[in-house]
């Protein structure tokens, strides 16, 4: 049970802000005997989509705050963050899972008031497909179980 729940903090946690990454948990738990690839799958998935949640929170409800100094985004960037974001759609929210631009990307969603069922169907379809890649490339290495 306590590889599920640090497989499901390490997805959440990795799917904010802060600079983490969850698939070397997802990778040795699917190597290590004893877990469900599906458990692991649907753990890691949910997870990480609930973690994007927080980032587009965040962005739905900080605008509030733009003004202040100590604001995070200048108003240039969050700017050209919209137009890159009303450029490429909302389908660019399945590629979330990118490195580098996912969050930030969940956060635009949220700025944008991009609807928050569609943002999670979106969000985590792409991450659901992303651990998917990760277990069954464990597993092809390792022998299929």
């Amino acid at each position: 049970m306590t590889g599920y729940l640090g497989l499901f903090a390490s997805a959440f946690l990795a799917a904010t802000l802060l600079p983490m990454s969850s698939e070397a948990v997802l990778a040795a738990l699917t190597a290590a005997s004893g877990h469900e690839a599906l458990v692991l799958w649907l753990t890691a998935s949910t997870g990480n989509t609930l973690g994007a949640l927080v980032n587009w929170a965040l962005g739905r409800f900080c605008l509030h705050w733009r003004e202040r100094r100590w604001f995070p985004v200048k108003p240039d960037q969050l700017a050209r963050a919209g137009a890159w974001f009303r450029r490429y759609g909302l389908w660019s929210l399945l590629f979330a899972w990118l490195p580098v631009v996912g969050d930030p990307l969940t956060f635009v969603g949220g700025i944008l008031r991009v609807n928050v069922w569609l943002f999670l169907l979106l969000v985590g379809a792409g991450k659901a497909a992303r651990y998917a890649a990760v277990i069954l490339a464990v597993q092809g290495v390792l022998g299929a179980r």
